[in-house]
């Protein structure tokens, strides 16, 4: 069955799982809690769709760990990821170190405690942008041939993973709290040596319930492993000239190519071609979708959230069945000493800050997240409820697809669909070269038993939409919703105050766009309890400025819907508490504690505003605050002395500049002391340092010692006071101007202020200090 051609009308045609997906030759441990087949996983015989988020324990304080687990959590995150950086652990030969923040045990303990899986990133090369790739100095002097069966190598990775296999004392194990374990890291022609590791790790009491690893750049792998995917959005390792790679401007639009050449190309002698062929081995499935990005010396990329959220948003149209993240929090080098960064001067192709590791990520170095957080927040949301039917969804393509990567009119979508339902997933947006809307245009989905056309009337996509439409949406108990306009965000299971148990299907309306519905039994009755609707051309029209409440009935069947409106949507959080989905609107943070109560922190004038979806009430309830609103000011300054000058360069190759050391920066930078408000100094404050800053490289000291470093990038630099050792503490930042002719890549705000400013650039616009109060906001 096909469809007449009409004139804006874009469809597709419902294809089964074949190509591009081959068997898989994975294999899963017996009894593990996470399994892979060969088109999807499934997690103690459930299908899901994991979500991992990587977080390095090692660059994050331990103090910190619960908090930004629980954080994570919240986000909808299933499974944390983590290297374990080996340089980190056994600098010396011989003395290997898992205290403290080092001890790789107590954080799998600490993630299984916050409701977190956990995928270990073992290596032993890892990258990480790390010196040696996070190989100790005195592996990487070795007379042997690194990352190779070499038996010199394999002797010391044997004595590392047997130190490691010890320490973690059977929590690597099927049924065990790490459910997959990465080997290597970008390897491309060694699968034996793979092989090699993988039984290695094994004899040292390390058993994955998956093996995988990194795929891109056309990678060799054993068959014992999954191959795992990414997708950033622009990255640091471009050449300071470059303009924005093809590379990146792929994963802007739906396809089925998985593979990308440009990941870690600059660690190759030789870049890897595009791939020829959309064929895979296993589940499509990734472990870097970039979070964010962060900056070398020479290109210091800033994406902005929506180009964040977009990508991974793309992939779940792409038939996606494992979304990971690269970052999903940010951290730190200062907890381990300075020069353990990539760098030059180590043989790697770019300079990298010394500490910082903030990488723009949903969850920055300080431990406050990002709106990239909330908009990647609302994807998981829809993974944790319909992810398993979404598991085993087929991606199919609609007739008409963009001309190039050039075409920014052509509406972009995929259609998810097992051929009976789906979800129509649209995302008409990219970076740095803006979108057009999209021409007016009905949608046809071609399933196998009957053809959806949709809207009635042609809708106009805006620029900048990411949306996910049911079709052929069937909940339990539940009259079908044959399709809608507005985005699937969860199911809450209660009843709506009248004692009929029924499923509340809540919905996302889209900016521009009016939220229309249609259900498959055309005499169901529809009652809007709160906003409005009506019915024209067999649809509901629903007026939702805020949110609205339908109550929909026929025969045997009933369901709640919720619509949301853009902004209140925006801040909804979708909460496991107790097995049962809870719905919350906050401008805070939200988890819940080890106690289960609901836990919520605000820096901000709106501290308190949580609200909690009653179904019985039909209506958004405001649960107490915190005993008193957070303190903010601006910190008083003194500037100590003016810059010195600067040059064009400090050396480097022809494409990637060499950054300054510490002690050149703190020779020639300007420098302020900085002076904090009395209430810092109180015990138990919690606060973070807001810099407005300008320049090329800025430190911050503590008592004299530098605890801090950044590359200008035109953004605020947020830092968490009280983990670095800085409450109370005498302050002093220093700056080092930027020089005009610098070849550096700046995005394109802070480049315009660069060429704004007569000669070189120094400047500190303004510190803010703003306290973090945590507070109880519920109990079961």
């Amino acid at each position: 069955m096909h469809l007449a051609s009409a004139e804006g009308v874009s469809r597709s045609r419902f294809q089964e799982w074949t190509a591009p997906l081959a068997p898989s030759e994975a294999v899963s441990a017996t009894g593990g809690r996470l399994v892979a087949g060969p088109t999807h996983l499934s997690r103690d015989g459930r299908l899901v769709i994991p979500v991992s988020g990587e977080l390095h324990f090692s660059r994050v304080p331990r103090s910190d760990w619960d908090r930004r687990l629980r954080l994570m959590r919240a986000g909808g995150v299933t499974a944390v990821s983590t290297y374990v950086i080996w340089i980190h652990h056994e600098a010396e030969r011989g003395k290997v170190s898992f205290d403290g923040g080092l001890d790789v045990a107590a954080f799998v303990d600490t993630a299984q405690a916050a409701g977190l899986d956990v995928v270990l990133r073992i290596g032993p090369w890892a990258h990480g942008e790390v010196r040696n790739g996070g190989l100790p100095d005195w592996v990487q002097g070795l007379d042997v041939r690194h990352r190779t069966d070499d038996p010199g190598y394999l002797d010391v990775v044997r004595t590392w993973f047997g130190a490691l296999g010890a320490h973690l004392a059977g929590r690597v194990r099927p049924g065990g709290p790490v459910v997959a374990v990465q080997i290597e890291n970008e390897l491309y022609d060694q699968p034996g040596h793979i092989r090699t590791l993988i039984g290695m790790a094994r004899e040292a009491g390390i058993e994955a319930s998956i093996w995988t690893a990194t795929a891109w750049g056309g990678a060799e792998l054993p068959d014992e492993v999954v191959p795992l995917y990414g997708g950033y959005g622009d990255g640091f390792w471009v050449p300071s000239d470059h303009p924005w790679d093809v590379s990146f401007r792929a994963h802007y639009f739906f396809g089925h190519v998985w593979d990308d050449p440009g990941i870690g190309s600059d660690q190759r002698e030789e870049a890897s071609a595009p791939p020829t062929t959309s064929g895979h081995r296993g589940p499509a499935a990734t472990c870097e979708l970039g979070g964010g990005m962060a900056a070398s010396y020479h290109r210091r990329p800033v994406l902005r959230p929506a180009d964040i959220a977009a990508i991974a948003h793309t992939k779940i149209g792409n038939g996606s069945v494992w979304q990971g993240y690269y970052m999903y929090a940010g951290g730190s080098n200062v907890w381990r000493g300075p020069g353990l960064q990539e760098s030059l001067a180590t043989g790697y192709p770019n300079d990298l800050p010394v500490f910082d590791y903030d990488f723009h990520a949903p969850i920055g170095a300080a431990g406050s997240r990002s709106p990239s957080f909330d908009l990647l927040r609302d994807q998981h949301a829809f993974l944790a409820a319909f992810g398993d039917r979404v598991a085993t969804m087929s991606a199919s393509m609609p007739e008409t697809l963009p001309a190039d990567q050039d075409d920014t009119s052509t509406l972009r979508w995929a259609l998810r669909s097992d051929g009976t339902s789906g979800f129509v997933v649209i995302g008409q947006h990219q970076p740095y070269v803006e979108m057009r809307d999209a021409d007016p245009t009905r949608f046809a989905v071609e399933l196998t038993d009957r053809v959806v056309e949709f809207p009635a009337a042609p809708v106009t996509v805006p620029a900048g939409t990411t949306a996910r439409w049911p079709v052929g949406l069937r909940l339990a108990g539940a009259p079908e919703i044959e399709w809608a306009t507005a985005s699937a965000v969860t199911i809450l299971d209660d009843d709506g105050g009248d004692g009929v148990k029924r499923p509340t299907l809540v919905l996302r309306a889209e900016r521009g766009i009016d939220p229309t519905l249609a259900f498959a039994d055309r005499e169901v009755e529809v009652v809007a309890r709160t906003g409005a609707v009506a019915l024209a051309d067999g649809a509901w029209a629903v007026t939702a400025d805020d949110s609205a409440l339908l109550e929909v009935r026929t025969t045997g069947a009933a369901l709640d819907v919720l619509v949301l409106g853009p902004d209140r949507a925006a801040r909804t959080w979708v909460l496991d508490r107790g097995g049962r989905r809870t719905l919350l609107v906050a401008d805070d943070d939200l988890w819940t504690a080890a106690d289960g109560s609901l836990t919520a922190r605000t820096t901000g004038t709106t501290a308190g505003a949580v609200e909690r979806w009653e179904p019985a009430s039909g209506q958004f309830v405001r649960l107490a605050g915190p005993d008193a609103e957070p303190r903010s000011g601006a910190c008083a300054v003194v500037a100590e002395r003016t810059p010195g000058e600067a040059p064009a360069s400090y050396g480097g190759t022809t494409t990637r500049g060499a950054a300054p050391s510490h002690g050149l920066v703190r020779r020639t930078g300007a420098v302020w002391t900085v002076e904090l408000p009395a209430w810092t100094a109180e015990p138990g404050v919690d606060a973070v340092l807001d810099v407005e800053w300008a320049g090329d490289v800025a430190l911050l000291e503590v008592d004299g010692t530098v605890v801090a470093d950044r590359f200008w990038d035109g953004t605020p630099w947020r830092l968490d006071l009280g983990t670095l050792g800085a409450l109370p503490a005498e302050l002093r930042l220093v700056v080092l101007p930027l020089h005009p002719d610098n070849p550096v890549w700046l995005p394109t705000a802070a480049e315009a202020r660069r060429r704004e400013t007569d000669g070189q650039l120094a400047a500190l616009d303004s510190i803010t200090v703003t306290e973090r109060i945590t507070w109880t906001a519920a109990r079961e």
